[in-house]
């Protein structure tokens, strides 16, 4: 009885994560640039159940059969798939579109640390640099900061910055074959692990700088409730096999163990 009960428990916590992971997507989902997170579940082993004893083999053991023995959150993973173009008109805006080969990221600095975003919301500060809204500078291929006059630049497909018909930047777009291993982190960025080399420019894959646009989210609201109810269904169920539990256990302790004076 203890078994089922902590596996229903374990059910009830992997899906209150889910829930949880759910809630973040559709939190979000007017971010640009933002890539919804996916769950993977997965079984804790089954245990195989045997018995000693009885008429025939007293001391031989008998299969009783496999128990399992709940169910958790094995990871997260964020889902890379191109977002919807938003048009907007407005020259600090931009939008990447990937090629076949990989995903393509805007290169950015972070307190001396080389990260990258898909959020093309950019902005001229004060001074003249391009940075994201949240104030991180956008880098060029040779890893420096672009400072610009003003917001009248244009900016090819292939994310080299034109003033005056002069280029005075180049984006630096990055690529990632396998972005499922960069980490996720705050602000929409991401980072490589501790250790690894830094993401190659795309250099010989083909991928679009488009202006006066910004990539959408990719969540899918009516998917997301879809699977935030799902969830809460299976949260339910498992809410109720322990309430089962907790009334037989209940029932053992006060009822069962009673003796007629």
């Amino acid at each position: 009885m203890l078994r089922g009960l902590s596996a229903a428990a374990s059910g009830m916590y992997a899906q209150q994560r889910k829930t949880d992971l759910i809630t973040n997507n559709l939190a979000n989902m007017n971010t640009p640039g933002y890539k919804e997170s996916q769950s993977a579940m997965r079984a804790f082993p089954e245990m195989l159940l045997q018995k000693v004893g009885g008429m025939e083999t007293p001391n031989i053991p008998t299969e009783v059969g496999s128990i399992n023995t709940g169910v958790y959150m094995q990871e997260t993973m964020p889902r890379y798939v191109q977002g919807d173009l938003y048009q907007t008109n407005q020259n600090t805006d931009l939008a990447l579109t990937n090629g076949p080969n990989g995903t393509v990221f805007f290169t950015v600095e972070d307190q001396d640390q080389i990260k990258y975003t898909r959020n093309g919301r950019l902005v001229l500060n004060e001074e003249g640099l391009l940075t994201t809204t949240d104030g991180f500078p956008i880098l060029d291929r040779q890893g420096n900061q672009i400072t610009l006059e003003s917001d009248q630049f244009t900016v090819t497909s292939d994310g080299a910055i034109m003033e005056n018909d002069n280029q005075v930047a180049q984006l630096g777009i990055a690529i990632a074959a396998d972005p499922l291993g960069l980490i996720q982190e705050g602000n929409s960025l991401l980072r490589i692990e501790e250790g690894a080399e830094e993401l190659p420019f795309a250099d010989q894959e083909p991928f679009t700088v488009t202006q006066g646009f910004y990539e959408r989210s990719n969540v899918d609201p009516s998917r997301a409730m879809t699977e935030m109810l799902s969830a809460y269904r299976s949260f339910e169920a498992n809410q109720k096999i322990v309430q089962a539990y907790d009334r037989s256990l209940d029932k053992a302790v006060n009822e069962v163990g009673k003796v007629n004076g």
